[in-house]
Protein backbone atom coordinates (compact mmCIF):
# COMPACT_ATOMS: atom_id res chain seq x y z
CA UNK A 1 0.00 0.00 0.00
CA UNK A 2 1.20 3.50 -0.85
CA UNK A 3 1.23 5.08 2.62
CA UNK A 4 1.98 8.57 1.32
CA UNK A 5 -1.14 8.55 -0.83
CA UNK A 6 -3.14 6.74 1.84
CA UNK A 7 -2.43 9.26 4.62
CA UNK A 8 -1.88 12.50 2.70
CA UNK A 9 -3.50 12.20 -0.75
CA UNK A 10 -6.97 13.47 -1.58
CA UNK A 11 -7.63 11.51 -4.78
CA UNK A 12 -9.18 8.06 -5.12
CA UNK A 13 -11.16 5.84 -2.75
CA UNK A 14 -10.61 3.83 0.43
CA UNK A 15 -12.98 1.37 2.06
CA UNK A 16 -14.30 1.28 5.62
CA UNK A 17 -11.48 -0.91 6.96
CA UNK A 18 -8.77 1.47 5.76
CA UNK A 19 -10.66 4.42 7.18
CA UNK A 20 -10.83 2.73 10.60
CA UNK A 21 -7.09 1.97 10.27
CA UNK A 22 -6.44 5.68 9.67
CA UNK A 23 -8.01 6.35 13.07
CA UNK A 24 -5.52 3.96 14.66
CA UNK A 25 -2.65 5.71 12.87
CA UNK A 26 -3.83 9.12 14.10
CA UNK A 27 -4.15 7.79 17.65
CA UNK A 28 -0.60 6.40 17.51
CA UNK A 29 0.76 9.74 16.27
CA UNK A 30 -1.13 11.51 19.04
CA UNK A 31 0.62 9.32 21.61
CA UNK A 32 3.99 10.27 20.09
CA UNK A 33 3.14 13.96 20.28
CA UNK A 34 1.95 13.54 23.86
CA UNK A 35 5.47 12.45 24.69
CA UNK A 36 6.77 15.66 23.11
CA UNK A 37 4.28 17.71 25.12
CA UNK A 38 5.29 15.81 28.24
CA UNK A 39 8.92 16.72 27.57
CA UNK A 40 7.90 20.37 27.20
CA UNK A 41 6.03 20.14 30.49
CA UNK A 42 9.12 18.80 32.19
CA UNK A 43 11.07 21.80 30.89
CA UNK A 44 8.31 24.01 32.23
CA UNK A 45 8.53 22.28 35.60
CA UNK A 46 12.23 23.05 35.77
CA UNK A 47 11.46 26.67 34.91
CA UNK A 48 8.91 26.81 37.72
CA UNK A 49 11.41 25.36 40.13
CA UNK A 50 13.86 28.11 39.17
CA UNK A 51 11.43 30.84 40.10
CA UNK A 52 8.90 31.24 37.31
CA UNK A 53 5.50 32.17 38.86
CA UNK A 54 3.30 29.12 39.26
CA UNK A 55 0.49 28.71 36.79
CA UNK A 56 2.12 30.24 33.73
CA UNK A 57 2.80 27.94 30.85
CA UNK A 58 0.45 25.22 31.96
CA UNK A 59 -0.93 23.11 29.13
CA UNK A 60 -3.09 20.02 28.93
CA UNK A 61 -2.29 16.73 27.22
CA UNK A 62 -5.44 16.76 25.11
CA UNK A 63 -5.50 17.48 21.38
CA UNK A 64 -8.47 19.35 19.97
CA UNK A 65 -9.30 22.07 17.47
CA UNK A 66 -8.85 24.76 20.13
CA UNK A 67 -5.10 24.31 19.67
CA UNK A 68 -5.42 25.36 16.02
CA UNK A 69 -7.78 28.22 16.86
CA UNK A 70 -5.28 29.44 19.47
CA UNK A 71 -2.71 29.84 16.70
CA UNK A 72 -4.95 31.80 14.31
CA UNK A 73 -6.92 33.74 16.94
CA UNK A 74 -5.23 37.11 17.79
CA UNK A 75 -6.99 37.22 21.16
CA UNK A 76 -5.44 33.88 22.09
CA UNK A 77 -1.98 35.15 21.16
CA UNK A 78 -2.38 38.25 23.34
CA UNK A 79 -3.29 36.09 26.33
CA UNK A 80 -0.42 33.66 25.69
CA UNK A 81 2.57 33.69 28.01
CA UNK A 82 6.07 33.23 26.61
CA UNK A 83 6.59 30.05 28.64
CA UNK A 84 3.49 28.46 27.10
CA UNK A 85 4.40 29.30 23.50
CA UNK A 86 6.67 26.26 22.74
CA UNK A 87 4.07 23.79 23.97
CA UNK A 88 1.26 25.47 22.07
CA UNK A 89 3.34 25.35 18.89
CA UNK A 90 4.06 21.64 19.42
CA UNK A 91 0.37 20.89 19.95
CA UNK A 92 -0.71 23.08 17.02
CA UNK A 93 1.81 21.34 14.73
CA UNK A 94 0.50 17.97 15.82
CA UNK A 95 -3.09 19.07 15.27
CA UNK A 96 -2.32 20.26 11.73
CA UNK A 97 -0.77 16.87 10.95
CA UNK A 98 -3.69 14.96 12.47
CA UNK A 99 -6.22 17.20 10.70
CA UNK A 100 -4.50 16.69 7.34
CA UNK A 101 -4.56 12.90 7.71
CA UNK A 102 -8.16 12.97 8.91
CA UNK A 103 -9.31 15.12 5.98
CA UNK A 104 -7.33 13.14 3.39
CA UNK A 105 -8.71 9.79 4.52
CA UNK A 106 -12.22 11.11 5.16
CA UNK A 107 -12.44 12.65 1.68
CA UNK A 108 -11.27 9.42 0.05
CA UNK A 109 -13.87 7.57 2.14
CA UNK A 110 -16.57 9.99 0.91
CA UNK A 111 -15.36 9.28 -2.62
CA UNK A 112 -15.98 5.60 -1.90
CA UNK A 113 -19.56 6.59 -1.08
CA UNK A 114 -19.68 8.51 -4.41
CA UNK A 115 -19.84 11.81 -2.53
CA UNK A 116 -17.75 14.93 -3.04
CA UNK A 117 -15.18 15.93 -0.45
CA UNK A 118 -17.19 19.13 0.08
CA UNK A 119 -19.50 17.06 2.28
CA UNK A 120 -16.85 17.54 4.96
CA UNK A 121 -18.11 21.11 5.32
CA UNK A 122 -21.52 20.16 6.81
CA UNK A 123 -20.22 16.97 8.42
CA UNK A 124 -17.14 18.43 10.10
CA UNK A 125 -16.34 22.12 9.54
CA UNK A 126 -19.71 23.63 10.43
CA UNK A 127 -20.19 21.64 13.70
CA UNK A 128 -16.59 22.42 14.73
CA UNK A 129 -17.01 26.15 14.13
CA UNK A 130 -20.33 26.10 15.97
CA UNK A 131 -18.75 24.33 18.95
CA UNK A 132 -15.91 26.85 19.16
CA UNK A 133 -18.02 29.99 18.73
CA UNK A 134 -21.29 28.87 20.33
CA UNK A 135 -20.74 31.29 23.24
CA UNK A 136 -21.08 34.21 20.83
CA UNK A 137 -24.50 33.11 19.55
CA UNK A 138 -27.79 34.22 21.10
CA UNK A 139 -29.20 31.82 23.65
CA UNK A 140 -32.56 30.18 24.30
CA UNK A 141 -34.53 28.68 21.43
CA UNK A 142 -32.07 29.58 18.65
CA UNK A 143 -29.16 27.86 20.42
CA UNK A 144 -31.27 24.75 21.05
CA UNK A 145 -32.30 24.42 17.40
CA UNK A 146 -28.77 25.12 16.13
CA UNK A 147 -27.29 22.57 18.53
CA UNK A 148 -29.79 19.92 17.40
CA UNK A 149 -28.92 20.57 13.73
CA UNK A 150 -25.20 20.27 14.47
CA UNK A 151 -25.79 16.97 16.28
CA UNK A 152 -27.75 15.55 13.34
CA UNK A 153 -25.00 16.58 10.91
CA UNK A 154 -22.30 14.97 13.04
CA UNK A 155 -24.22 11.69 13.42
CA UNK A 156 -24.94 11.63 9.69
CA UNK A 157 -21.26 12.16 8.94
CA UNK A 158 -20.17 9.41 11.33
CA UNK A 159 -22.60 6.92 9.77
CA UNK A 160 -21.47 7.82 6.25
CA UNK A 161 -17.76 7.57 7.00
CA UNK A 162 -17.58 4.63 9.38
CA UNK A 163 -20.48 2.30 8.67
CA UNK A 164 -21.91 2.50 5.13
CA UNK A 165 -20.30 0.48 2.35
CA UNK A 166 -19.01 2.13 -0.79
CA UNK A 167 -20.31 1.74 -4.32
CA UNK A 168 -19.55 -1.65 -5.84
CA UNK A 169 -18.96 -0.22 -9.29
CA UNK A 170 -16.48 2.29 -10.69
CA UNK A 171 -17.80 5.71 -9.76
CA UNK A 172 -16.60 9.20 -10.73
CA UNK A 173 -13.73 8.98 -8.21
CA UNK A 174 -12.25 5.63 -9.17
CA UNK A 175 -12.59 1.87 -9.06
CA UNK A 176 -13.94 -0.20 -6.19
CA UNK A 177 -11.04 -0.46 -3.67
CA UNK A 178 -12.17 -3.96 -2.72
CA UNK A 179 -11.51 -5.18 -6.25
CA UNK A 180 -15.01 -6.68 -6.64
CA UNK A 181 -15.76 -4.65 -9.71
CA UNK A 182 -19.25 -4.06 -11.02
CA UNK A 183 -19.22 -1.53 -13.82
CA UNK A 184 -22.67 -0.10 -13.15
CA UNK A 185 -25.75 -0.65 -11.04
CA UNK A 186 -28.01 -3.29 -12.55
CA UNK A 187 -31.50 -2.36 -13.68
CA UNK A 188 -34.60 -3.74 -11.99
CA UNK A 189 -35.19 -6.10 -14.96
CA UNK A 190 -31.62 -7.40 -14.81
CA UNK A 191 -31.88 -8.01 -11.05
CA UNK A 192 -35.20 -9.83 -11.60
CA UNK A 193 -33.68 -12.08 -14.28
CA UNK A 194 -30.71 -12.83 -12.02
CA UNK A 195 -32.87 -13.84 -9.07
CA UNK A 196 -35.68 -15.68 -10.90
CA UNK A 197 -35.44 -19.36 -11.79
CA UNK A 198 -35.39 -20.07 -15.55
CA UNK A 199 -38.60 -21.45 -16.91
CA UNK A 200 -38.03 -23.35 -20.17
CA UNK A 201 -41.59 -23.03 -21.38
CA UNK A 202 -41.44 -19.22 -20.99
CA UNK A 203 -38.69 -18.87 -23.59
CA UNK A 204 -39.54 -21.67 -26.06
CA UNK A 205 -42.47 -21.69 -28.44
CA UNK A 206 -43.86 -24.23 -30.87
CA UNK A 207 -43.67 -23.17 -34.54
CA UNK A 208 -45.90 -25.24 -36.84
CA UNK A 209 -44.61 -26.17 -40.31
CA UNK A 210 -46.70 -25.98 -43.43
CA UNK A 211 -45.53 -29.43 -44.56
CA UNK A 212 -45.80 -32.82 -42.95
CA UNK A 213 -42.88 -32.75 -40.42
CA UNK A 214 -43.90 -32.21 -36.77
CA UNK A 215 -43.84 -28.73 -35.25
CA UNK A 216 -40.36 -27.45 -34.46
CA UNK A 217 -39.20 -25.73 -31.31
CA UNK A 218 -37.29 -22.44 -31.26
CA UNK A 219 -36.31 -19.79 -28.70
CA UNK A 220 -38.74 -16.89 -28.54
CA UNK A 221 -37.28 -13.80 -30.22
CA UNK A 222 -37.87 -11.63 -27.18
CA UNK A 223 -36.30 -14.13 -24.72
Amino acid sequence: MDWTWYLFGFEGRINRAKYWLAGVVILSLMMAFVMLVYSALMINFVAHAMGTPHGKGEVSFGFNLDDIFSVIDPAAWRALSFAKLPMVLVKATGMVLFLWIFLATAIKRLHDRDRSGWWMVPFFAVPSLYDHYSDLLPGSYFALVAGAIMLVLMIWGIVELYFLRGTKWTNRFGANPLGKEQMRARSARARLRATTAWAQESEIEMVPHAASPPPAMRVKPEA
